[in-house]
């Protein structure tokens, strides 16, 4: 399958969120087109993830070095994922990376393993830097006169979110747990672990949410991931009491009222996972990922998701 890759620059744009906080935010935002977030100060910065591909995570290191932050170098991994932290060694090995303690884990089992599943992407020379401190609850980090809150939140998109809340700037970094324009995905997480983690972050009072893909948003995307969640519980709710696979319910249910968001074939991995929380399985516990991902190719028309990174 051929790449349909955008240009870097043509889709990307560093904004001041707040005093010398910052949201990276690369457009469209689908699959592997993921944001990050800089806190600049004199002594160094704090980077919120780092992207998926060489090429990208190059062009972020160096919007952040025309920041002209101190020498200091911090960098958050929202979660496992490899389109947030593939990017981490471009920040040098004095850099620390910081994490949950299961992001490490699962780091250092899943390996390369996204480059696997859209070859087409010219990943260049991407790595897996494993996180050097963690921590299991939360971590308190500060960048001059900012204080970041790193809050573990879930299992949610994954069982190791970690979200940076800046409680005086009102600014919330949220990675996967809430994406903006875009399908939330708990597949290898919880439905419901979601929906008890995006109630969470409502209550902290953010007036601008980064969100780990699509645009910089506003407190109103938690309503729309709730409501999101709630539905998929509804539809999993109605199939498996008919006898119905996850595949089959997201074929006959449509988009429903969500059509307007990107990477719709998540419905069947989340259904999967509402499914097995239905049958009693515990919140985040692995599933067959890459059967899943097959039943999405197959929802999808046969055709691998859009990735455009």
């Amino acid at each position: 399958m051929p790449s349909t890759a955008v240009p870097v620059a043509a889709a990307t744009a560093m904004t001041e969120v707040a005093d010398r906080v910052y949201a990276y935010v690369q457009s469209p935002g689908g699959w592997c087109v993921s944001n990050a977030g800089v806190i600049a100060g004199p002594d160094g910065a704090l980077v919120i993830d780092t992207l998926a591909t060489e090429r990208r995570a190059r062009r972020f290191h160096e919007s952040v070095e025309r920041l002209h932050p101190g020498p200091g170098r911090m960098v958050v991994n929202t979660h496992h994922h490899g389109d947030h932290n593939f990017g981490n060694h471009v920040f040098g090995p004095a850099a620390a990376v910081l994490a949950h303690e299961l992001a490490r884990e699962e780091m250092a089992a899943t390996g390369l393993a996204l480059t696997q599943l859209w070859p087409q992407v010219e990943w260049g020379d991407v790595q897996v830097t494993l996180p050097t401190v963690t921590f299991r609850d939360r971590l308190t980090v500060h960048v001059a006169d900012v204080r970041a809150e790193l809050l573990h939140v879930g299992p949610a998109h994954t069982s190791n979110d970690v979200v940076v809340w800046l409680p005086d700037q009102r600014v919330l970094f949220a990675g996967d747990v809430v994406l903006s324009g875009a399908t939330p995905f708990s597949l290898m997480g919880s439905v419901s672990g979601s929906l008890a983690a995006v109630g969470e972050l409502s209550q902290l009072g953010a007036e601008t949410v980064v969100c780990g893909h699509g645009p910089i948003a506003g407190p109103e995307v938690f309503d729309e991931t709730a409501a999101y969640l709630m539905w998929i519980q509804e539809l999993a709710a109605h199939g498996a009491a008919a006898g119905l696979t996850p595949l089959r319910v997201a074929r006959e249910a449509g988009l429903g009222p969500f059509g307007h968001l990107l990477d719709p074939e998540r419905t069947v991995g989340n259904l999967h996972r509402a499914y097995d929380e239905l049958g009693g399985g515990q919140a985040g516990r692995p599933l067959d990922v890459l059967a899943v991902f097959s039943e999405m190719v197959e929802y999808n028309g046969g055709q691998l998701p859009t990735c455009l990174a």
